[in-house]
């Protein structure tokens, strides 16, 4: 066997080259399997994009064919034979008025109408006291909390949204640095997520499934990697996950995670991280509550098991480059195992 190596040593250059492979493997798998279509709708705001698309698409469409046919048209009659030069003065003012004017003015005014009658279809008024979930944009990550009505029922993730199938749910937006931009194509349209301002976007989900989502306003370094997950769970299995959301962080029973809990609560990690019942209460990154039972790391930058917990723990810089956690290269392989272990088992 060979000796454990620090987190801070060199590894030789083939190993290096091999985990940069299967790590660029892995995020290539992850993206494909959450695909990210406006053209294919899930939600009832996704459906009303996707109609406006597919008929603009057809209407710039049939233009094309019109356009290209009537020039198809003149180029047949050219080589027919010579013809007498046209003299422009000749053409009617009415024919360009109609051809330039007219016939664009009424094709533009129904797009544009149709275009309005659509987006504006808006589903019905929602009750008071439907769900509602604050999300919060940070460089580059997103808080998530569900403010139900009763306190006791409010808690707190970070980049992955559950909500019900069926059921509509308000969503404020609201930033705590620079402007983003939230936008899960396959469920609803983009809105901008203003610092000093909160902005609301109703999200009703049509069936179960995993939709990726992404921020859509340029908003530094890393934009890019700020993406996130939204879960819509049939309306029993929502309820299940939200009751587990309330409990707090599971106590370890074996050795290696609970070197990884001590670790955890004593050392930097409990400095910017929360996971409620126990003395870590940092508000500084994301709530690490229940993170075990999020499909990913780093805002849907990698799949969440514990190879890639281990290299985010040593050094978020190099996986993610300008993020706010530092490096933790004090810890020895046998420690971030242990720490990557204990998170990994938070669900």
């Amino acid at each position: 066997m060979s000796p454990i190596r620090r987190a801070g040593e060199a590894r030789p250059a083939a190993s290096c080259a091999g985990r940069s492979v299967a790590l660029a493997a892995a995020c290539l798998a992850l993206a494909g399997c959450v695909p990210q279509s406006t053209l294919w709708p899930s939600g009832v705001g996704a459906d009303r994009i996707a109609v406006l698309s597919w008929f603009l698409i057809i209407t710039a469409g049939v233009i094309y064919v019109i356009v290209i046919g009537a020039m198809f048209v003149a180029m047949l009659r050219n080589r027919a034979g010579p013809r007498a030069p046209v003299d422009l003065t000749s053409v009617s003012t009415k024919s360009v008025a109609v051809g330039g004017a007219i016939v664009p003015g009424i094709v533009l005014a129904g797009v544009f109408v149709i275009g309005m009658s659509i987006m504006g279809a808006f589903p019905q008024a929602t009750p008071r006291d439907q769900l509602t979930i604050h999300v919060t944009a940070h460089q580059w990550w997103w808080q998530a909390d569900y403010n139900y009505p009763a306190l006791q029922q409010r808690f707190t993730t970070a980049n992955e949204l559950h909500v019900p199938v069926g059921v509509p749910v308000k969503i404020y937006l609201t930033s705590n640095d620079v402007i983003h931009s939230f936008w899960v194509p396959r469920l609803q349209g983009k809105l901008d997520v203003i610092p000093g301002d909160t902005n609301d976007l109703r999200i009703l989900a049509k069936e179960p499934g995993i939709y990726r989502g992404q921020c859509a306003e340029f908003c530094g370094m890393q934009h890019a990697h700020m993406g996130i997950i939204v879960v819509a769970d049939p309306p029993s299995q929502f309820k299940a996950w939200a009751t587990d959301q309330l409990a707090p962080g599971v106590t370890p029973h074996d050795s290696l995670t609970q070197l990884g809990q001590q670790m955890f609560v004593t050392g930097p990690c409990a400095l910017c991280h929360t996971v409620r019942g126990t003395r870590a209460l940092g508000t500084v990154g994301p709530d690490l509550t229940h993170v075990g039972s999020r499909t990913t790391i780093g805002a849907a930058l990698m799949p969440n098991t514990v190879g890639p917990l281990e290299g985010w723990i040593a050094n978020a810089q190099a996986l993610k480059p300008g993020v706010y956690m530092p490096p933790n290269t004090q810890f020895t392989g046998l420690q971030l195992r242990a720490l990557a272990t204990y998170v990994s088992s938070l669900k």
